[in-house]
């Protein structure tokens, strides 16, 4: 592409998987997303949780100040306590809506314009039943967030059985679940992470083809897959061409690719396109975060 990427999409980075220490809505939050922010390459940035309210209003200044879009990852809400918005035991689902409720507010505390989300482990056996139960939960946070506002709440896909075993689940299934919820809610999403195609087994035509009418937000990243036994084997998001990984400049060339297709690349919403790459141990977070630009430039260049 001769054109700016910016004409077309926001770039960001996922700031607790750039900087994992800060995954638990703690740790040195500040100090971590000022080196995002400092950072002009990124008009969008995505944050999670921060548990002191104190520093919550000093992001939500800082976030300002820096002119940026931001979005908010309510994921490490339910992965870091446990909790399944697809929970088959009804109190147990009831702490996760209101974990993510909680989430909503802080969203919009912080001026985000999206609130992402994943589905949880289920049983093949009562796939349906929890599917019904995910419809129901989602569709009480998607009235929840418009109730106060013009929040997107996007649904993640994820890996359904690998590392998170998540519900949605294959493109299919999230496009006919994105579906339903559509039908009462224009204010819901899906979101599609490159480095999860290899943990779902699907092309970028398969991943985003289906979801095409309901993707609202990407993820770029890489995974591996073939070797059990590898450190970043599963859903860890090593950097971009890591020995015995998925995906590295040509993955990134084809998934921008069928996004061009589908219209995704779009000059008059510009959505969100965010690295999802996490240091591995002894790696510089700064480093992993720079040779991952490198990537998407190179792909950008060669689209």
């Amino acid at each position: 592409m001769n054109e700016p990427i910016y004409k077309y999409l926001k770039i960001g980075t996922i700031h607790f998987m750039s900087y994992p220490q800060v995954i638990d809505g703690e740790g040195p939050i500040e100090e971590t997303l000022k080196s995002i922010l400092e950072d002009d390459y990124f008009n969008a940035v995505e944050i999670t949780w921060i548990k002191d309210s104190e520093e919550r209003k000093r992001v939500k200044d800082m976030l300002k100040s820096a002119h940026i879009t931001v979005a908010y990852g309510g994921q490490p809400r339910l992965l870091r306590t446990g909790l399944n918005p697809n929970d088959y035991d009804s109190e147990k689902r009831r702490k996760a809506i209101e974990i993510l409720k909680k989430g909503i507010d802080e969203a919009y505390e912080l001026g985000a314009v999206g609130f992402g989300f994943l589905s949880r482990q289920y049983d093949e056996a009562r796939k349906e039943e929890a599917f019904k139960i995910l419809v129901d939960t989602t569709k009480e946070l998607c009235e929840y967030a418009k109730s106060k506002g013009n929040l997107m709440v996007e649904l993640e896909v994820f890996d359904f059985d690998i590392d998170k075993k998540s519900l949605i689940g294959p493109a299919e299934l999230a496009a006919r679940f994105a579906a339903e919820i559509r039908k009462e809610y224009d204010n819901f999403g899906l979101i599609v992470d490159l480095s999860h195609l290899p943990l779902t087994r699907e092309t970028a035509e398969q991943a985003l083809l289906p979801v095409k009418d309901y993707l609202t937000h990407v993820h770029i990243g890489n995974a591996v897959v073939k070797d059990k036994n590898h450190p970043a084997y599963g859903d860890k998001h090593p950097m971009f061409g890591i020995e015995g990984g998925e995906n590295d400049v040509e993955e990134v060339i084809e998934f921008l690719r069928v996004l061009k297709e589908i219209g995704f690349l779009n000059p008059d919403k510009r959505p969100i396109l965010s690295f999802e790459v996490s240091p591995m141990p002894g790696q510089d977070p700064k480093i992993v975060l720079a040779s991952s630009k490198r990537v998407l430039n190179e792909a950008w260049a060669r689209l």
